[in-house]
């Protein structure tokens, strides 16, 4: 099955979404692996949006310690703290984490400089664990938006049925 990548950028977000939920659902239907699950959604959203960098960290250490999964973009950093950074803010207080302007956030981690946004979204398992968060990082201040929130909390739900 040759599966292709769609181009959401200039259809209204709300609708982009739905089309990315029902491609991401058509692509993953019949795999239980996470992994896979997190490179097909990484690739998926990239390509949608056109995003610097969609990725995710995954929790390696309970309450303590991200460590780069599956990605596309430039090079990520390899390891982030719980409590550190927007990643680690998100994975400490399980919340997704939206910011305007990367350059106001404390702790601020500077993966690429180009990076002047961030949303970052907790990634739970059926059980309510969390074992990621999904990283995105664009060129543009401002670009993520409650919609954005929404849009993506509803993608990553497939992690809670797929262990």
């Amino acid at each position: 099955m040759a599966e292709t990548t769609i181009d959401l950028r200039g259809t209204p977000l709300a609708e982009a979404y739905d089309e990315l939920e029902s491609q991401t659902r058509a692509v993953l239907e019949g795999i239980d692996d996470p992994i896979a699950a997190m490179a097909t959604m990484s690739a998926l959203i990239h390509n949608a949006f056109g995003h610097l960098w969609t990725g995710f960290y995954r929790v390696v250490e309970e309450n303590r310690l991200l460590r780069v999964g599956p990605y596309q973009g430039t090079l990520g950093c390899l390891e982030i703290e719980f409590g550190r950074g927007v990643c680690g803010t998100a994975a400490a207080t399980r919340e997704t984490q939206i910011v305007e302007d990367v350059m106001t956030f404390p702790g601020h981690i500077a993966c690429d400089a180009r990076s002047r946004s961030e949303i970052v979204v907790p990634v739970f398992s059926a059980d309510g664990s969390l074992i990621a968060v999904l990283d995105i990082d664009s060129e543009q201040v401002g670009q993520f938006s409650e919609q954005d929130r929404t849009g993506l909390e509803k993608l990553v739900e497939w992690f809670r049925r797929s262990e």
